[in-house]
């Protein structure tokens, strides 16, 4: 543990390490868990489409929910800069978006259909799309600078 890590402690120290953690087969995971969640999520069409009876779609959302949330694990565990990246804000703006059918039950196909445009849109979308951060104006593959400082807004 480096000097700097020592000296923050709690959720940043946790979610910004001084450098990305590594995780051995991390893109095998990745596509395993982006399968299954596929597979929730075509299934959980059942329910946002056609309102079908929660025995048809209840399995489906929890496979959906369940990988979803795992891809998300994996992404803050090596490195929370994904949470300041269009990638990882799409993600919480879908969650956002279909939180929404529940006080407006009506929304439930609009937003359904929203929330797999907004993916297939960052899932195909340049780097320079996918990785640039609302917060600091411009690309940001990393969120420390060369002496391990977290970057400001603005930084080059």
């Amino acid at each position: 543990m480096s000097d700097r890590d020592k000296e923050r402690r709690g959720l940043p120290a946790l979610l910004f390490p001084a450098s990305s953690r590594r995780v051995p087969g991390k893109r095998g995971i990745n596509l395993a868990l982006r399968s299954l969640h596929l597979v929730g999520i075509a299934g959980l069409a059942g329910h946002f489409l056609y309102r079908l009876p929660p025995e048809h779609w209840l399995g489906f959302l929890w496979l959906g929910f369940g990988a979803g949330l795992a891809m998300v694990l994996l992404e803050l565990y090596c490195d929370g800069v994904w949470l300041l990246q269009l990638r990882g804000q799409a993600i919480l703006g879908k969650l956002v978006l279909l939180g929404l059918v529940i006080p407006f039950p009506q929304l439930l196909a609009p937003m359904f259909v929203l929330a797999i445009l907004i993916s297939g849109f960052f899932a195909h979308a340049p780097g320079r799309v996918r990785y640039y951060s609302l917060y600091h104006g411009r690309v940001v593959k990393a969120l420390r600078d060369a002496d391990g400082g977290i970057k400001n807004s603005g930084q080059p």
